[in-house]
Parts: C-alpha cells; structure tokens; sequence
C-alpha cells in the first residue's frame, strides 16, 4: 500500500506541474495579448502572436512545470539507437493518425458549437509568416518534447511504459487547449512518446515532431498559396466553364502544385495506414520493475488529484472556447 501511494502522490505531482504551466502561461499570455493588442490597433503581426503564445510558455510556464514535478525523480534509463528504416516507417504511421484525428477533432468542434468554433492556430499559421517555421517546426517540437515525453514519461515509466506512454499523450492533447488539435495530438503522442521510450533519446521524437510541423505548419501553407481559395472553388463546385476560364488566367501551375502535394500526401498516408495495421504487432513493451497491477494502475496514474485538476481545467477552457469568443 506505501508503495501504490507513493506512487500515486508522484503522478499527482505529475499532475499538479502541468495545471501550474497551465495557468502561468495563460495569465502572461493574456497579460500580453492585452498589452499587444493596445499597442497594435487591434491588428498584431503574426510573428508578435507567436512571440507572447511561446515566450512566457517556454521561458516561464515549461521551467515551472519541471521545477514541481522534480519531487517525481525521473528513472536512469540506458539509450538506445533507432535504424533510418525504422524511423520513416514510425513517421509514415504518424500520417493516418494525424489526418484521421485532425478530421474527428475538426468535426467535433463544428457540431459542439453549432458551426462556429475557428480554428485559431490554422489561421495563424495559414497567414504564411517566415517566423511560423522558427516557432511552430523548431522550438515547439523541442521544449513539448522535452516536457512531454522526456519529463513527464522519465517520471512515471517506472509505473509502466504504457501507462506512462498514455499519460504523456494525454496530457500532451490537452496541452493544446483546443478540440480541434486535440485528437491528432493524442494520437501523435502515443508515437513520439513510444519512440523516446524505446530509445531514451529526445532527438528521435524531436526530429519526428519537427517533420510533422513543418508538413502542417509550413509546406502545406505554403502549397495552399500558389493558389488562390476563389480558383480552388471553382475547380470543386463543378462549374466547368468557369473552372477552365480561371485555369487559363494562370491558376494553372499553382492548382498543379496543389494537387501533386495532396496526392504526395494520401499515397504516404495510406502507405502509412497499411504500415500501421501491418506491423501492429511489432510495438514492443517491457514490464518494468515497479509496474502497477492492472487492477491499480488507471486509479494510481489517473485518478489522482493532481491528473484530475489537470484533465478539468483544460477541458473546461476547452469546451468554453468552442461557446465563447476567444
């Protein structure tokens, strides 16, 4: 029983660092989102939201979580090497379960708020600023990976892989505080965090998290701007005439990069789908030395104060963004 409580109270703590990087990074956020909004006119660049969203996250609100969850000493583990075959086979996976979440999330968003939930982090990054390659396909797979799969899963492996695996993405998913994101997140960080827990080493899931971002973040805005949405329209409502007419105007080349990017992109995610169901029985996980009994496990690791707190907080800021302006 000391053992289980012990064990408890570290997952709580676990638990409490996320609801205290929560709430400090929304108070400075919002501190300067007011700040900049005044300064601006209401119209802030791109790079600015960046800015006021990541610095107080990753210079403020990251470092407190780690400095709470220290009481939850992380487990020595040895690294590991991973093959280049294997990683692009991981990174294939990666691809139906992003774009199958994304499209869930997507969809949940519009019913639970009627049609008009916005998805504010895909316009922001739809805007095509040079700064959303540094914050969104750089510095965000680092300092999340370093938080969610480094701390959070070197302190309660000991529990079990899989336990620890499904905490971290958890908590990973609702770190982003959004429907929209949330199921393609909790399914992505099921692999990064199988990754960094079968080779202990932060750059494979950093470098995979790196190449998603930059796919969502940067290419595919990019991609999207060789034409415009009016041409796009045009081409899928079926007007022929009018579709041949805005061709012939020069939306050509740019449609043609559309849709060899969007064919790239479902020839790899089927490739990936297949993969995924293929290899399925080829995840691997060891029994750790201070593995919970099954019947102890979800309670210990989930229903402690500390998770709980966590899980309520963000899924009420969640659910009040769908109602309510944000």
């Amino acid at each position: 029983m000391d053992w289980l409580i012990e064990a408890r109270r570290r997952c709580s703590r676990v638990g409490l660092a996320g609801c205290v990087m929560v709430a400090a990074w929304l108070a400075c956020n919002t501190a300067l989102s007011v700040l900049l909004l005044s300064v601006t006119n209401g119209n802030p660049p791109a790079w600015a939201l960046l800015l006021i969203s990541s610095g107080p996250l990753y210079v403020v609100a990251m470092p407190l979580a780690v400095l709470v969850m220290r009481a939850a000493p992380a487990l020595p583990t040895r690294r590991f090497a991973m093959s280049p075959g294997r990683f692009l086979t991981l990174l294939l996976m990666c691809l139906p379960i992003m774009y199958a979440g994304n499209i869930v999330g997507t969809l949940l968003s519009s019913l639970l708020s009627g049609g008009t939930a916005v998805n504010a982090v895909g316009e922001l990054v739809m805007r095509n600023d040079p700064w959303t390659a540094l914050f969104v396909a750089v510095l965000a797979p680092i300092f999340e990976e370093w938080l969610f799969r480094k701390q959070i899963i070197s302190r309660t492996r000991r529990y079990g892989e899989r336990l620890a695996i499904v905490l971290s993405a958890l908590m990973f998913a609702l770190f982003h505080l959004n429907l929209f994101q949330f199921f393609y997140a909790f399914g992505l960080g099921l692999m990064f965090g199988y990754v960094y827990t079968r080779t202990s080493n932060l750059l494979y899931p950093i470098a995979m998290h790196m190449v998603i971002n930059l796919n969502g973040g940067v290419l595919a805005p990019w991609v999207l701007s060789q034409v415009d949405y009016g041409t796009l329209e045009l081409v899928s409502s079926g007007d022929v005439a009018a579709a041949e007419q805005a061709l012939r105007g020069g939306a050509m080349g740019g449609l043609g990069v559309v849709m060899l990017y969007g064919l790239a992109l479902a020839v790899l995610s089927i490739a990936g789908l297949v993969l995924l169901i293929a290899k399925r029985r080829s995840f691997v996980f060891y029994r750790t030395p201070e593995e919970l009994p099954r019947e102890a496990a979800a309670r210990t690791v989930f229903g402690n104060p500390g998770v709980v707190a966590y899980i309520v907080i963000t899924v009420l800021y969640i659910l009040a963004s769908l109602v309510l302006p944000m």
